[in-house]
Order: C-alpha cells, then sequence, then structure tokens
C-alpha cells in the first residue's frame, strides 16, 4: 500500500500570490508583484511583497511585516468567488492586488526533481483574467495573459493559496 503522506520535508507553507503583465505574453516583464504571506516556515510566520514594476520606476521593492526591509501591513479581502485583494500599507506607499474574473482551480503538483528544479512545491492555483496592481493611487497599465500549466488554462495572475514547498528528506 502506497503511504498517503508525502516523503518530503516541509520548507515553509501559506500563500505566493502573483501578478504579471507583459505586452508579448510573457517574453518580458513590464511589471511583476508576488505577495507572500508564510502560515508556517522555521524562520517564522509574516508577510512579504516584492515589486518590480512601471510603478517603481522598474526598481525593486520589498515590503514585509518582518525586518530587515521596508515595514509594512497586510489585510486581505474578498475571495476566489467574485473578486480578491491584498492591501499593503507602509510609512511611504500604499499597494493594492487584486485578482478577478477566475478560471477554473486546480491544483500545481511538482514534487523535487520535477522540471529539474531540487525543491517542490504544491499549491491551488485560482487564475484570473482580470488583475490590478495600484501604487499610492497610480494604476499599472497592463493586463494578465494567458498560459497553460500544464494541460490547464491559467493566467499570468493567480491567487497561488494553499501552498506548500518541500526538499527532499535529510
Amino acid at each position: 500500500m502506497t503511504s498517503p503522506v508525502d516523503p518530503n520535508d516541509v520548507m515553509m507553507t501559506g500563500e505566493n500570490s502573483f501578478i504579471r503583465y507583459s505586452p508579448d505574453s510573457g517574453k518580458t516583464q513590464t511589471d511583476r508583484v508576488s505577495h507572500w504571506r508564510v502560515l508556517w516556515c522555521p524562520a517564522g510566520a509574516g508577510h512579504a511583497l516584492f515589486a518590480k514594476s512601471t510603478l517603481t520606476g522598474g526598481a525593486v521593492r520589498i515590503w514585509s511585516d518582518n525586518a530587515p526591509v521596508a515595514p509594512a501591513a497586510f489585510a486581505r479581502s474578498g475571495g476566489a468567488d467574485t473578486r480578491a485583494a491584498e492591501l499593503v500599507t507602509a510609512k511611504d506607499a500604499e499597494i493594492l492586488l487584486s485578482w478577478e474574473d477566475f478560471l477554473a482551480p486546480f491544483v500545481l503538483n511538482m514534487p523535487p526533481g520535477s522540471d529539474g528544479r531540487p525543491i517542490g512545491v504544491f499549491s491551488t492555483f485560482f487564475p484570473a483574467k482580470a488583475a490590478r496592481i495600484s501604487l499610492n493611487g497610480r494604476v499599472a497599465a497592463g493586463t494578465p495573459y494567458a498560459e497553460k500549466r500544464g494541460e490547464r488554462d491559467s493566467t499570468s495572475a493567480c491567487l497561488a493559496w494553499s501552498e506548500t514547498w518541500v526538499k527532499p528528506k535529510g
């Protein structure tokens, strides 16, 4: 009988939702944001937002509720049934990310060794046909583009919830 327990060591679990805009279906990216909500990892729980956008002048900006990057508070509203949003409030910035008009959700299953990667990830993706990035009231121009993930229809803007990263045991 095969064990129902994954044999790998858990590195972290939480969320890693993202939005990417591109004028050429992903060959180049004009805007890229990645929001991490870590529920558990050995270093502790917390949030981080990575942004490289036309709104940041192409510079990388990182906000977190953990030192040593720019401090911020994080709040989620809504859900994958209609519209989900993440509001990040910092001393010098208010960032609002939103996702809506969802495709059917699916589970991404990439154990260690998949696609040549040493670590693995399992996540429930909710691909959004519409997503928005705003910084201090300015909105990035762009829309998500269609992508395939295996045989499933997806986009470049996904809520990636119930995400767990693993490494081979030992």
